[in-house]
């Protein structure tokens, strides 16, 4: 979208700058530049191959970190679009934002941060940012991707105010108890939207859902019958699709409505006055009470399932042994995780099981305990 079609509080063309200067990249905006940046990064193309909530060897159809960034950047550009917002600030957070994520899914995260509680914690929105500040070994005059601070500033969706501060301007929001740019905020409800109904797709492909239990939740009720009713002889693989896309399709409408509801509320004149005000980018009170049960059905019947629950205490495993053994022993590292100081391991070795691959941290694992491997 040309900037003059921007809306007066959109993130326009034009940046509080980068980490390190760089002159203005012709033929594209900065924002564009930050979205090719982060698509042509090492951890962007290792996103294949983690866990969404499947692991990648049960199965080739199921949603994975990449798979499913691009669908949040999908549903994000749609409603970027429509509220006059700047799309490709939208795309770059959406891509960007599951960059620090662990292998397996959020049961890697769990027990990445118990190994690290003594050391700082971990999350992975502040080591998404670490992968695009720091990590990223591509360009000759900086570390990491050197990207604009409005698409930093999205990719921290959330921080203690203990890491705020020592995280310079990026963090002073979380200080100031103000908000994001609205781009960082569609991002942030389009991951939700994005996660909670593929979650559900792949939840019946798998077979650990039934249509019967979801008729429960009267989001998916509602469409079910819909769908069951204009199309009575539909087969079932695609009487699902069709209830998943009216589903994103209704929430989408619903925070596109309330949002521009919020908005002439608020009556915000620039990004200034969004950072000042209430979250703008919202649902319905009627839609997120239906989206929260929505959530919490997936919670008990899909990511507490026995058979989820097992390949989750196998990757709490995983990570807690090779934790342990590369911090007793650094020298089992790669050289460039290998710290200097051992005041710096904890982290080092946090930054390289974080950069894992589910596939490659269950053969990391291998190699290291298993005897056959020697």
């Amino acid at each position: 979208m040309p900037e003059l079609e921007l809306a007066p509080y959109a993130v326009t063309k034009s940046t509080h700058g980068r980490r390190v200067l760089e002159p203005s990249p012709p033929g594209r905006s900065e924002f564009q530049r930050d979205r090719d940046r982060i698509i042509h990064s090492a951890a962007f193309r290792r996103l294949e191959y983690k866990t969404q909530v499947f692991v990648n060897h049960e199965g080739d159809l199921f949603r994975t970190r990449l798979t499913h960034s691009i669908e949040v950047a999908q549903i994000g550009r749609s409603i970027a679009r429509r509220l006059g917002l700047n799309e490709d600030l939208v795309e770059a957070i959406s891509l960007a934002h599951d960059l620090g994520h662990t292998p397996f899914g959020h049961a890697g995260q769990e027990a990445l941060n118990d190994c690290m509680k003594d050391h700082g914690g971990f999350e992975h929105n502040l080591q998404s940012l670490r992968v695009v500040d720091l990590l990223e070994e591509r360009y000759a005059a900086f570390d990491g991707l050197n990207l604009c601070f409005e698409t930093r500033e999205g990719i921290l969706k959330h921080c203690s105010r203990e890491h705020a501060a020592q995280l310079g301007n990026v963090g002073e929001r979380f200080l100031k108890g103000r908000r994001p740019n609205l781009e960082a905020q569609v991002a942030n409800l389009a991951d939700e939207i994005a996660y909670n109904n593929h979650d559900v797709d792949d939840g019946l492909r798998s077979g650990l859902l039934t249509l019967e239990q979801l008729s429960s939740v009267r989001l998916f009720a509602q469409h079910l019958e819909e769908v069951r009713t204009a199309y009575p002889d539909l087969a079932e693989r695609r009487v699902v699709h069709e209830t998943v896309r009216r589903m994103i399709n209704t929430l989408v409408t619903d925070l596109i409505r309330q949002t521009e509801h919020n908005i002439r509320e608020h009556a915000p004149r620039c990004v200034d006055d969004v950072r000042a005000a209430p979250p703008l980018v919202a649902f319905s009170t009627e839609m997120h009470e239906f989206n929260r049960e929505l959530k919490s059905f997936l919670r008990t019947h899909l990511y507490r399932h026995y058979r989820v629950m097992r390949m989750t205490a196998k990757a709490r495993r995983i990570i807690g042994d090779l934790f342990q053994a590369f911090m007793e022993d650094p020298r089992l590292l790669p050289p460039q995780f290998n710290p200097q100081a051992e005041s710096d391991r904890a982290r080092s070795v946090a930054d390289y099981i974080a950069g894992m691959t589910d596939r490659y941290a269950i053969r990391e694992h291998r190699r290291i305990f298993a005897i056959e491997e020697i």
